[in-house]
């Protein structure tokens, strides 16, 4: 083009050849060569997955990034968890063929695998090379420098104007990612990683696995593609969500598994499931032979990318993680595996989930794995000088769970002016700290008493029993106290024994078996006796009292509390002697002695008050209460029932709450409060199935009838009775049944 001026310019775009440019040319000869035409390859998008399911939130969230309407950014797209297989691809493909057909990318889509997790990843320039190439520059004019080739592929897709999608999958840091995003224009960037890519500016977008049923849809969609008749996953549903359950949901699994299916006609779902259920070969089983070799489908060989990509305190802390024996393991735990400070963990831990191998458990400072990396770590730890490593971060573990379990019971203990462990600013953080480990701390136990650890299994039991008392976790506190009591038993030391044979007790009666109850701690007053532990002996006297008041032996209950309370007075011991009265006050209700009763209840009261015991004191006022409505002193019991339900509400105790909640309808009923007796039994009876309290929920509901009833709410009652009926009878107390039904039927007939 001849400029205005006299001189020539270049346009229309990337000139991909030699350009001669001059103001006159005479006698030159040109002598043309007729060069064949560079390919173009713009329509380098790989075939869909089969079955593509389970993924429509995903989807329609991609796909509305790649709409023109959208901003123009790089979008990423990073699986939660960091899993290998977990599907990211497959979206990514999925979301630009939707893309496509709504005519978003009229210039063609270009496809680029960075192989970021491979021994040997392509680099930025070779990858901006291939694009390159792909977007029709010959070789000789690409340049050798990254910087400058990056330069060329913003120019080459400058001169397109239609909009261009590039797909990066499979990149491994920013830096792999960032020269190839182009210039302002309508061309955008898709890009998978296992890690986050955070600094790229683009939007990120996490892949869950799948659920169960998209799970089982996905296998059952991919076996139907190579056998349409195979109904394998069809015709056994709970074959297939144990098929589901081994997988995890991870697709790469899941699809290998429809790979076996579909390569064996005569393999069961069943049989398949049966093969994944042992951990110890499931990694081995989730491998699919296709011929290619090392490059065969696998699970394993998919997490072994991820896993030699860690620097080596990550790799370090990501073998010992799996160590813990809970579902998740908090900052401090992971700090007492590894035998660094919690900050250092900390750090090393957020490389993991940049990584996406591990991931928040859904609290501040807690973090969990897949199964199945939970497997391949664990597999990686457990031979050779890994196996002493992790042996070592085992007993770190148990060091750590055993001073802090030691620190919560003491606040779970103290009584107001006591001092308590520093670990802890208040029984609050302490029930905190025991709510999370839980899971882990039981498991503990089992794992020390198999590994030949007994301390551990014999004395972390007894430092949660008030714990679990609080949290009315009864099974568990009687599996974890039997494995003390057989071990301590094994070691001669009956001090231990007694404790955990009297916290058993006390268990098996909340859980409604006396008889067990009984003989457990008739063995605690004997060990007691025997070794001369005189508050050992009361304490066992005081819970034994509970379990025969249970069993309607109301005599012994009352010699048993009678015992207990001499010993504690004995002692010096006020605020057990304050408990044991409380206790014998509920055996001189069942004898008619109303007015010992109300001197007991206030004297345990007073007892509780001076000692600082706020929570022994809503005790004391709530059975205070119920006497108080025994004798007809209604305004009375409503108040003291009410302190009671304060005191508790207070200090977090919501099954005692629930119980008062549930005694306080009574004497409302009896002074015509009916709508506040209604609340109140509703009341309650959310608290008991927030507590999963059958037997509460069925006495919450049978007041509840009773309220409705005296406010004229006759169907219903009718309904509140007829259910309080059926839990009782579900849980074998025919008495209480039977009272329930008698209440149904003196149900006033409906008059509407």
């Amino acid at each position: 083009m001849t400029s205005p001026e006299g001189g020539n310019t270049v346009a229309g775009g990337v000139q991909q050849g030699p350009v001669l440019q001059g103001r006159d040319f005479r006698d030159v000869t040109f002598n043309t060569v007729q060069v064949a035409a560079v390919p173009v390859a713009l329509a380098q998008l790989p075939a869909p997955v089969t079955a593509f399911s389970g993924r429509d939130a995903e989807l329609e969230q991609v796909t509305g990034l790649l709409s023109p309407g959208a901003a123009a950014a790089a979008v990423v797209v990073s699986a939660v968890a960091g899993l290998a297989g977990v599907g990211k691809t497959a979206l990514a493909i999925q979301a630009a063929y939707a893309a496509r057909e709504a005519g978003w990318f009229a210039g063609g889509v270009l496809f680029l695998d960075l192989h970021g997790y491979d021994d040997k990843a392509v680099q930025p320039g070779q990858a901006l090379d291939a694009l390159l190439r792909a977007l029709g520059v010959p070789a000789e004019h690409i340049p050798p420098g990254t910087e400058e080739r990056a330069g060329l592929y913003r120019s080459a897709l400058a001169g397109i104007s239609d909009p261009v999608l590039v797909i990066a999958d499979n990149a491994s840091a920013e830096a792999q990612v960032r020269p190839l995003l182009p210039g302002a224009g309508p061309h955008r960037v898709l890009v998978t990683s296992r890690h986050t890519l955070a600094g790229l500016g683009a939007r990120l977008l996490d892949v869950t696995v799948l659920a169960d049923q998209a799970a089982i849809e996905l296998v059952e969609g991919v076996l139907r593609v190579a056998r349409p008749d195979d109904d394998r996953i069809a015709s056994d549903p709970e074959a297939a969500r144990r098929l589901a359950e081994a997988c995890g949901g991870l697709p790469l699994a899941l699809r290998i598994t429809a790979a076996l299916l579909a390569a064996d006609p005569s393999l069961t779902a069943a049989e398949l499931a049966g093969q994944l259920r042992d951990e110890i070969g499931r990694l081995q089983a989730l491998r699919y032979d296709d011929g290619g070799g090392t490059s065969a489908p696998s699970v394993a060989a998919a997490f072994d990318l991820s896993y030699r990509h860690l620097d080596d305190s990550a790799a370090r802390l990501f073998r010992l993680l799996p160590v813990n024996p809970g579902p998740d393991v908090s900052t401090a735990a992971a700090a007492a595996l590894a035998g660094e400070p919690v900050g250092q963990a900390r750090t090393v831990l957020g490389r993991l989930v940049r990584a996406h191998l591990v991931e928040s458990a859904g609290g501040t400072g807690r973090w969990r794995m897949h199964d199945l990396l939970r497997l391949y770590a664990s597999q990686l730890s457990g031979a050779g000088a890994e196996l002493r490593e992790r042996e070592q971060a085992w007993d770190r573990l148990l060091d750590y769970y055993l001073i802090s379990a030691h620190a919560a019971d003491g606040h779970m203990r103290a009584l107001s002016g006591m001092s308590a462990p520093e670990q802890f600013t208040g029984r609050k953080q302490a029930l905190a700290w025991l709510d999370a480990e839980r899971p882990s701390l039981i498991a503990a136990v089992t794992m020390a008493a198999s590994t030949g650890l007994d301390e551990v299994a014999m004395r972390l039991p007894l430092m949660l029993g008030e714990y679990l008392d609080w949290r009315r976790r009864f099974d568990d506190k009687i599996a974890i106290l039997g494995i003390s009591r057989k071990v301590a038993r094994r070691l001669g030391n009956q001090q231990l024994e007694a404790a955990a044979l009297t916290g058993a007790g006390l268990a098996l009666y909340q859980v409604r078996r006396p008889e067990e109850a009984i003989a457990a701690l008739q063995d605690a007053v004997a060990i007691s006796r025997k070794i001369k532990d005189r508050h050992a002996e009361g304490t066992a006297l005081n819970n034994l009292g509970l379990a025969l008041h249970e069993a309607g032996q109301f005599e012994e209950a009352i010699t048993a509390w009678q015992d207990a309370a001499a010993i504690f007075r004995e002692a010096g011991d006020r605020h057990g002697e304050g408990m044991a009265l409380g206790n014998l006050g509920l055996a001189l209700q069942e004898a008619g002695q109303f007015e010992e009763v109300l001197t007991t209840h206030r004297d345990a009261a007073a007892i509780f008050r001076e000692a600082g015991d706020r929570h022994g004191e809503g005790i004391a006022l709530g059975n205070l209460g119920v006497a108080l409505h025994e004798v007809g002193q209604f305004e009375e019991a409503i108040t003291s029932t009410r302190g009671a339900v304060a005191i508790f509400r207070e200090a977090g105790d919501r099954h005692r709450e629930g119980m008062a909640l549930c005694n306080l309808g009574a004497p409302l009923r009896e002074l015509e409060r009916f709508d506040e007796a209604i609340t109140t039994s509703q009341e309650a009876l959310a608290i008991f199935q927030e507590t999963r309290d059958r037997y509460g929920e069925g006495m919450a509901l049978d007041n509840l009838g009773l309220a409705l009833r005296a406010a004229g709410r006759s169907e219903e009652a009718i309904s509140a009775h007829r259910d309080a009926a059926a839990i009782f009878r579900a849980g074998g107390d025919q008495r209480r049944e039977g009272i329930a039904l008698d209440n149904m039927k003196s149900v006033p007939a409906s008059t509407s």
